[in-house]
């Protein structure tokens, strides 16, 4: 057969052509229809997976949740794992003590009030009605110093004079073991092995809670001292990374932990709204910029520290004073990337029981998870909650 060419312009007219004519089908067609036909309904719209931003009242359900699966109210206190066998860890139950506090702050629900006296009754059942001198019970330094921390803050908000008088007792039973008159600095154990930025970053953070509380001045010259013994000693100022630990004269052992970074920054923060010394607030930032571009992925999400264990913890600490840094200092922008991990760990959540993981980008397990696991989204979702 021939093979014929149709020009070029001829074939463009044609396609208009056809098109004006199905667009006035169209029209002629949806014109005869008007007021005898109801308008079709748009079809309804899927939740996406991860929500673009988590509100106010996901906060709360993550916070419910999270009591529904692991807290023991016949113990008041937390159980380690969705099998309810046994209780978390006795410096952890502090760190639980401060998420319930905090979406007691946020919500001002006065069962979550409840909950706060009502842990702090279970932890005086549990360990010896707070005895500081039962070694058994308080076998290494920083156990007690969480505690602490989390008394004066509970006697902040309760103004209950009892956590404040244990609060004041076991900062004075902790600074008379562990604190050194000769080298300085805090150490961790009772053998005095090794001197921790578990143990000082939280005696600087304890001291100040308890100076806002007291203004007793000797408060402040610890937390100064210890400061300033930690900034040398297990501090990178160059790059914001905090040292886990000093043993004796050798160098300092740089071990990348979220909590360490977290006190770190507490402490620079109170410190900085106490003195009004810009060093700190500086110290505070580099920190957190280190755990965000350093030790976070390239997104940004924090790392899934604590495979079954205590770790699991540690970035629910980081967020309570990542939310102290980002109060301070706004322009850091640090809310945002708060955000930005609470909404990825929410959207992976097991949509089941309503917990989430400590590795962020993934679902949550069907199966036995740890509290400490399933916390630290929690925390962030409670300290950096949109108001409305």
């Amino acid at each position: 057969m021939e093979n014929i060419s149709v020009p070029k312009k001829w074939r463009t007219s044609k396609i208009i052509a056809a098109f004006l004519s199905l667009i006035l089908l169209i029209s002629f067609s949806s014109c005869s229809k008007k007021g005898t036909e109801e308008p079709t309904p748009n079809p309804p719209t899927l939740p996406p997976t991860v929500p673009t931003s988590f509100s106010a009242g996901d906060a709360t359900i993550a916070f419910n949740s999270f009591n529904k699966i692991y807290y023991s109210t016949a113990d008041k206190l937390y159980y380690s794992t969705t099998e309810q066998k046994g209780l978390a860890a006795i410096w952890t139950q502090a760190i639980y003590w401060d998420i319930v506090m905090n979406a007691y702050e946020r919500t001002k629900d006065p069962a979550y009030y409840k909950m706060i006296t009502d842990i702090y009754d279970g932890g005086a059942k549990r360990y010896d009605n707070y005895n500081w001198d039962n070694s058994v019970e308080w076998f290494i330094y920083d156990d007690m110093m969480w505690w602490v921390m989390s008394l004066t803050r509970a006697y902040e908000i309760t103004k209950n004079q009892v956590y404040l008088d244990k609060a004041k007792s076991g900062f004075a039973k902790v600074w008379s073991g562990s604190y050194d008159p000769v080298k300085g600095g805090m150490f961790w154990d009772f053998k005095h092995s090794g001197k921790n930025a578990c143990i000082n970053y939280p005696t600087v953070i304890a001291a100040m809670r308890l100076y806002n509380v007291t203004k007793d001045e000797a408060y402040l010259t610890k937390a100064k001292d210890i400061y300033a013994w930690s900034r040398i000693n297990l501090f990178d100022i160059a790059k914001g990374r905090v040292a886990d630990h000093k043993v004796g004269d050798n160098n300092p052992g740089f071990e990348d932990y979220t909590y360490n970074q977290g006190t770190a920054i507490g402490a620079a923060v109170l410190l900085y709204k106490n003195t009004n010394t810009q060093s700190y607030l500086d110290d505070a930032k580099i920190a957190a910029n280190y755990t965000k571009n350093t030790m976070s992925d390239p997104s940004g999400i924090l790392p899934a520290e604590g495979d079954w264990n205590e770790q699991g913890v540690l970035k629910a600490i980081f967020a309570q004073y990542l939310a102290d840094l980002a109060k301070a200092y706004p322009a850091g922008d640090y809310a945002k990337w708060a955000v930005f991990n609470a909404n990825t760990a929410w959207g992976n959540r097991d949509f089941g029981r309503g917990i989430m993981h400590r590795n962020y980008k993934v679902p949550c397990p069907t199966g036995i998870v740890q509290s400490y696991e399933s916390s630290s989204a929690v925390a962030f979702m409670q300290l950096f909650a949109p108001t409305n």
